[in-house]
């Protein structure tokens, strides 16, 4: 009998630097490739008119550190106007990695959280994560790289 499983996994790097670009943090971490984010990798297979979804297109951050949840569908507590538009989706071979630059102003506070989405406002939520505060101040920029695996 013939047997195959699909894992999809996603790791995120977290990388704070201060106005004059010196790193204060830097960490990679799990995440959580919730239901709602499997749905949107089924049907962007289908590749039908109506059955495929808009891209990922954008990332944001919260301040509420509740375990990701298989049925998430937004951030716990997501710091409003943080929803930033990504700067890159780079496929290769079995993995995607999107990319997103929170900057001075944007998304400050003491973040424990961040997701990403296909649209600037709801939307669907490919992943979720959790992490460790991070304090950003206003002149700080926060860089994102999340890459989503299939195996």
């Amino acid at each position: 009998m013939l047997s195959d499983v699909i894992k999809i996994t996603g790791k995120v790097a977290l990388l704070l630097t201060d106005s004059d670009g010196q790193v204060k943090e830097s960490r990679e971490i799990p995440n959580l490739v919730v239901t709602a984010g499997k749905v949107f990798i089924a049907a962007a297979m289908a590749k039908t008119t109506v059955n495929t979804p808009a891209a990922m297109t954008h990332m944001a951050v919260g301040t509420t550190n509740t375990a990701p949840a298989i049925g998430d569908t937004t951030l716990a507590a997501e710091v409003a106007a943080s929803r930033t538009a990504l700067s890159s989706s780079t496929p290769s071979s079995n993995t995607i990695a999107y990319a997103c630059t929170f900057g001075p102003g944007v998304g400050t506070g003491a973040l424990v959280e961040a997701g990403i989405f296909n649209a600037s406002s709801a939307g669907t939520l490919l992943c979720r994560t959790v992490f460790s505060v991070i304090n950003k101040a206003a002149g700080d920029t926060l860089t994102i790289t999340w890459t989503i695996t299939v195996s």
